[in-house]
């Protein structure tokens, strides 16, 4: 079926005019701009002297909680590993020394340089084992002291509880460097 010559709208290129050509009126629009910025009101934070202000559902450090008997609540079930988009979680499994459950992960490591804190992870868990805590201040001297293990992902739960940090109860936290966990 032909187009209909009717149907056809043909484009004129705007001309540009002297003003346009020496590119004036857009010289203008970003003074203007700039200058609106300059005297605006100011929104920078002064950190670490001013605490920012963090939503209540920010996702930043992950845990892995513990059951009533202090152990790790994860079962090992490799969901969350599975649902990980940025693939940043390793499980290995073993056989359970509880008789209420089949596996625990003998090791667990989130590299948290390669999460995207995208909360998949939260969501698959089916136990409720791993969270995300609003716990932002995070920082490491190397590669291996942002890759978070076992150990240390249970160090942020007992973090988060004994200092009144727990993204459940609270709004937001603050956790000093990674090195500031015990290491593994």
């Amino acid at each position: 079926m032909p187009i209909d010559e009717k149907d056809i709208k043909w484009v004129q290129e705007p001309r540009m005019g002297f003003k346009e050509q020496l590119y004036l009126p857009a010289i203008l629009e970003g003074v203007k701009t700039t200058m609106r910025h300059m005297f605006g009101p100011k929104v920078t934070v002064e950190y670490p002297e001013q605490e920012p202000n963090i939503p209540p559902n920010y996702r930043g450090v992950h845990r892995l909680n513990r059951d009533e008997q202090g152990r790790v609540r994860c079962v090992a079930c490799y969901m969350c590993a599975t649902a990980c988009p940025a693939h940043c979680i390793d499980i290995v499994a073993a056989e359970s020394p509880w008789p209420d459950r089949e596996k625990y992960p003998e090791t667990f490591v989130i590299d948290e340089l390669r999460c995207i804190y995208c909360g998949m992870c939260e969501e698959a868990c089916p136990v409720d084992a791993i969270e995300l805590t609003s716990l932002y201040d995070l920082t490491g001297l190397s590669r291996e002291e942002m890759m978070f293990d076992k150990e240390k992902l249970l160090s942020v739960f007992d973090y988060t509880l004994k200092t009144g940090k727990d993204p459940v109860r609270t709004k937001a936290g603050r956790l000093g460097p990674a090195s500031d966990l015990p290491d593994s």
